[in-house]
C-alpha cells in the first residue's frame, strides 16, 4: 500500500496575497503542512500548485511538485478538481489531503488518521464544539428559538457536535475517483483539539496563529 500526502497551493489567493508563502514565524506558510507531512508515517509528500514561487518553496522543503493546470487553479475551482488531476497522474492507494493554510497540525494527527483508515473508509479532521447560540447579520437566531426551542436553552441542554476544520483529509484513490469526492463511504473523525485546529484565511488568522505558535 502507498500512501502519499497531496498539498494544494495555488498562487492567485485574493485575501493574502500569496498566502501559501507568506511569513509565519520566518518560515514560509506551506512549510508546516511539509514537514508535518514528511515527518509523518506517508510515502511520499506532494504539492499541487500553478506558482512557480511555490514549487520552489516547496521544493526546498522536501516537497515533490506537480504542476495544476491553469484551468483547475481559478477562484472558483473545487479542491476535487485538483485531487482527481493528481489522482490521474500519480500511482498511489491512500491520499492525505492536507491543507496548506493549516499550520497548526501535527505528524501524530496525520498517523492517527492513518491508522483509523483500518477501519474507515475515509477521515477529516474536526474540533469539538460547545453549544454557543448564533445569529443572522439581522439579529434572528439561527437553529434555535421559538420555533426550535420555547426559551433560550443552557448549554448543557444542546449536545456537543463536531465542526469540520479543514486540517486534512484521507481517502483511498478507489474512493476518490468512484465519488470524486475528499470523503466518502463510512466516514470517521479525527479529533484535533481547538487551539491546534485553526487555519489562515484572513491577516487576523495569520497574527493568531503566530501568537498560538508563541506561547503567548
Amino acid at each position: 500500500m502507498k500512501t502519499i500526502s497531496l498539498i494544494l497551493a495555488r498562487g492567485g489567493s485574493k485575501g493574502i496575497p500569496s498566502k501559501n508563502i507568506v511569513d509565519l514565524n520566518d518560515r514560509p506558510l506551506i512549510s508546516y503542512s511539509i514537514e508535518a507531512s514528511l515527518q509523518s508515517n506517508v510515502d511520499e509528500t506532494w504539492v499541487s500548485t500553478d506558482s512557480s514561487d511555490i514549487s520552489s518553496v516547496s521544493k526546498s522543503y522536501g516537497a515533490k511538485v506537480v504542476d495544476r493546470p491553469s484551468e483547475i487553479s481559478t477562484d472558483t475551482s473545487p479542491s476535487e478538481e485538483a485531487l482527481l488531476h493528481f489522482a490521474h497522474d500519480i500511482d498511489f492507494d491512500i491520499m492525505v489531503f492536507i491543507q496548506a493554510s493549516s499550520p497548526l497540525i501535527q505528524s501524530e494527527d496525520i498517523n492517527k488518521g492513518l491508522k483509523m483508515m483500518n477501519e474507515y473508509d475515509s477521515v477529516f479532521t474536526v474540533h469539538r464544539e460547545h453549544w454557543l447560540p448564533r445569529w443572522t447579520f439581522d439579529c434572528k437566531p439561527t437553529g434555535w428559538g421559538m420555533d426550535n426551542w420555547p426559551k433560550r436553552p443552557m448549554r448543557q441542554e444542546v449536545s456537543e457536535r463536531y465542526v469540520e476544520n479543514g486540517a486534512f483529509y484521507i481517502t483511498t484513490k478507489e474512493n476518490l475517483l468512484k465519488s470524486k469526492l475528499r470523503y466518502s463511504g463510512n466516514i470517521g473523525a479525527v479529533e484535533l483539539p481547538l487551539e491546534r485546529s485553526f487555519g489562515v484565511d484572513t491577516y487576523e488568522d495569520l497574527n493568531l496563529i503566530k501568537k498560538i505558535m508563541r506561547g503567548s
